[in-house]
C-alpha cells in the first residue's frame, strides 16, 4: 500500500493518490489530469476509483476528465446528484483497491453529500481518513455553503456537522491519520493549521471544534466569524456537478499567442479583461492600461476567484515568458476557462510595438514615513481585519482587498490617499483595479506593512470601529 498526498499550495488543497497490488484510487483530483495519467503509467497500475468527498466550491475537480480518460468510476457519498455517470455509495459501503478497503462514512454538515473515506490497510486495521471538508487540522468545514441548496440554515448544517463528527469521526482510534482536503489559506475554513497531516488523537486534543462542551456551543463556535464566501464558489459547485469543457481544450485556447496588434484588437472588440500575472515589482513600472494585476507568485487563483465575479469572464493574459501554460492551468482550477489568448512576447513586445503603457505611483516605506502626516493624510490598509487588528499605522483605515468592489464606490476621487497591504502583492492588485476604474488619486507603498514596520511611523493595535469597513 502506498498513500501520497499531492498538495497544491496556491489552493491550499490536498489530493490523494493510493495504490495497492496493481490498482489505484485518487481522491479529490485537481483539474489537470496529465500528471495523474503519467503517474499511473509510471507505477504500472490501473485507476479503479475516483472518490469525491463532496461537490467542491473552491476548485474544479478533475474527476470528469479523469474518468473519461481511464474508465475509472466516480464515487460520491449519499445525497449527491451530479449530471454524469457515477456510483452513489451508501453509508458504510466498502470499496476494494488491491489489498486495502475504502469505507464510506457519510458525514453531512459542510454539505449534505459530504463524505469521509476511511482506509483500512491490508490487515483490516483503520489506517487513515480522507476527511474532505468535514474535518480540517485545527478546524472543521464551514457550514454556510450548502444552505440554499439544502433549504437549511447555517445553524442546521452546523448541527448536522456536529453529529457527523461525534458519531462517525470521534469514535475512531487516536492513531488514525487525518488527511484533509485543505490547509491554512483556504477560504473553506477559518482556523486551519499550516500542517497538512496529523493524527486524529492530536486533533481530539487541540481542535477547538472537537472540544466544545455540547452541540449548542459547537454551533456557535463554528458559525461565528465566518467571512462571506467568494462569489465564484457557487459557480465551481455547478461545474463540479454538471461537468465542464475538457482541460486540454481550455489550455489550447489559452495558449493562443497574439501579437501586440491582435491583442489590442481583441481587447477593444470583446469584453475581455486584461489580466497581468507578472510580479508586482514588474507591473508597477509599466503595464497595459486598464489591465488588472494578480501575480502568479502569490495566491493567484483564489484572488482571481475573489475579485473577478464571473468565471465566464473573457480573459486576455500578460505573463512572463514561459509562464503562459501555468497561468491558464491555475485559472482553470477555479473555473476560469474563457481565456482568449496571451500576449506573444510578453509586455516587452507591447512596448516594442509602440503601444501606450501606464504606471503605478509607488514609493518606498521610507519615503512614505517622510511625507505622510498622521491624522491629516488618509491611509488605506487593505489587509484582512485580523491583520489590521493585530497592528497597523495609527489613524489608518481598514479596507480589505476582498471587499474592494464594495468600498471603491466610497472613494473621493479628489482626495489623495496612501494604500498598502502586508508586502506589496495585494496593494498592487488594488492599485490596478483603482486605476482601471479611473482613480489616480493615490500612492501605493512598496513592501507594505512589513517595510513600514521598519520606519519610525507610530503603530497601534487599537481598532477604531469607524475606521473598519465590515464585510
Amino acid at each position: 500500500m502506498n498513500i501520497e498526498q499531492i498538495y497544491t499550495g496556491c489552493l491550499a488543497q490536498g489530493a490523494y493518490y493510493i495504490t495497492s497490488n496493481g490498482e489505484a484510487a485518487i481522491i479529490d483530483p485537481l483539474r489537470e489530469t496529465q500528471p495523474y495519467l503519467n503517474r499511473l503509467q509510471k507505477d504500472g497500475v490501473k485507476l479503479k476509483y475516483i472518490f469525491e468527498t463532496h461537490f467542491h466550491a473552491d476548485f474544479v475537480s478533475g474527476h470528469v476528465d479523469l474518468a473519461k480518460q481511464t474508465g475509472a468510476a466516480i464515487v460520491y457519498g449519499p445525497n449527491a446528484s451530479p449530471e454524469f455517470e457515477f456510483i452513489s455509495a451508501k453509508d458504510g459501503e466498502e470499496f476494494k483497491i488491491g489489498e486495502v478497503i475504502i469505507k464510506v462514512l457519510h458525514t453531512p454538515g459542510h454539505t449534505m453529500e459530504s463524505t469521509t473515506f476511511l482506509l483500512k490497510d491490508e490487515t483490516g486495521k483503520d489506517h487513515c481518513i480522507f476527511s474532505g471538508d468535514t474535518l480540517f487540522l485545527g478546524d472543521v468545514g464551514r457550514p454556510d455553503l450548502a444552505q440554499k441548496a439544502a433549504s437549511m440554515t447555517m445553524e442546521d448544517l452546523a448541527g448536522l456537522l456536529y453529529e457527523s463528527l461525534m458519531t462517525k469521526i470521534m469514535p475512531l482510534a487516536d492513531d488514525v491519520i487525518v488527511y484533509p482536503a485543505h490547509g491554512a489559506g483556504s477560504a473553506c475554513g477559518k482556523n486551519m493549521m499550516k500542517e497538512t497531516v496529523d493524527t486524529l488523537g492530536n486533533q481530539k486534543k487541540m481542535n477547538y471544534a472537537l472540544n466544545q462542551p455540547n452541540k449548542e456551543a459547537f454551533i456557535q463556535a463554528v458559525t461565528e466569524g465566518l467571512l462571506a464566501p467568494p462569489a465564484y464558489f457557487g459557480l465551481n459547485v455547478a461545474m463540479n456537478k454538471k461537468g465542464y469543457e475538457s482541460f486540454e481544450t481550455v489550455l489550447n485556447n489559452g495558449m493562443r499567442a497574439l501579437t501586440a496588434d491582435e491583442f489590442e484588437a481583441a481587447a477593444e472588440n470583446t469584453e475581455a479583461l486584461i489580466l497581468d500575472t507578472r510580479t508586482n515589482t514588474e507591473f508597477y513600472k509599466g503595464f497595459i492600461p486598464q489591465s488588472v494585476s494578480i501575480g502568479l507568485d502569490g495566491d493567484f487563483a483564489p484572488w482571481v476567484g475573489a475579485l473577478i465575479v464571473d468565471v465566464k469572464q473573457p480573459l486576455l493574459l500578460v505573463t512572463d515568458l514561459g509562464k503562459e501554460e501555468e497561468a491558464v492551468t491555475r485559472l482553470s482550477r477555479v473555473g476560469f476557462d474563457n481565456v482568449l489568448g496571451h500576449l506573444k512576447g510578453g509586455f516587452a513586445a507591447w512596448l516594442a510595438a509602440g503601444k501606450e503603457a501606464d504606471v503605478i505611483d509607488r514609493i518606498t516605506a521610507e519615503q512614505f514615513a517622510g511625507e505622510v502626516e498622521i491624522g491629516k493624510d488618509k491611509i488605506l490598509d487593505i489587509r484582512k481585519e485580523t491583520e489590521y487588528g493585530a497592528e497597523h499605522v495609527e489613524e489608518a483605515y481598514n479596507r480589505p482587498l476582498a471587499n474592494i468592489n464594495d468600498w471603491i464606490k466610497d472613494i473621493n476621487p479628489d482626495e489623495h490617499f496612501y494604500v498598502h497591504c502586508a508586502g506589496g502583492y495585494r496593494s498592487i492588485i488594488a492599485a490596478s483595479i483603482l486605476q482601471a476604474r479611473g482613480y489616480r488619486n493615490f500612492t501605493e507603498i512598496e513592501g507594505g506593512f512589513k517595510a513600514i514596520s521598519n520606519t519610525t511611523l507610530p503603530r497601534t493595535d487599537f481598532v477604531c470601529q469607524s475606521k473598519v469597513m465590515k464585510a
